[in-house]
């Protein structure tokens, strides 16, 4: 079932996420909901609070760029534990659209999380997936990638915004 995608600057997306306690067929159905969604809107990733539900969960696939393998991640409960690094992406978002704006992330990270069953997962990640990881988790905490610009960055970006709103 596709999900209907909160656009910035909803206040909604502000909002901090709570812990998953039950793993169970309404989780999945969340879980199945969030990639139908971020599949059709061409993403690559989508956290929970993006399609209004306040929960610690996000899914991931980068399709085959940067020779990665097409695979689908679920993130439920994700603790970044260690980053190292430096890396500067351009980055977008589903609830940004039609904005790209680099970002400085780590380069490197250790997450742990606990996949659609419950049990406890642990990955190293660096480049674009270590990226997409960060700026999902971000979500979770109610931090949309605008947040993370500089001051004069962000109001350029909110202008543009607008002018497209009201174009």
């Amino acid at each position: 079932m596709l999900l209907e995608i909160l656009k910035y600057p909803d206040p909604r997306l502000a909002e901090k996420s709570v812990p998953v306690t039950k793993f169970n067929s309404e989780l999945h159905d969340l879980l199945d909901s969030m990639a139908e969604t971020m599949y059709e809107a061409n993403g690559i990733g989508l956290a929970a609070p993006q399609v209004d539900r306040l929960q610690r969960i996000f899914v991931i696939d980068l399709g085959e760029e940067e020779g990665q393998v097409k695979k689908k991640w679920e993130f439920v409960n994700p603790k970044i534990v260690k980053g190292d690094g430096k890396v500067v992406y351009e980055e977008g978002c589903l609830s940004v659209p039609g904005l790209t704006e680099e970002v400085t992330r780590k380069n490197f990270i250790s997450v742990e999380y606990q996949d659609r069953n419950g049990k406890v997962r642990k990955l190293e990640a660096e480049g674009l997936l270590a990226v997409a990881i960060q700026h999902e988790n971000d979500h979770l905490d109610g931090i949309v990638f605008v947040d993370r610009l500089s001051v004069i960055k962000r109001r350029l970006a909110k202008r543009k915004l607008a002018k497209q709103v009201t174009l």
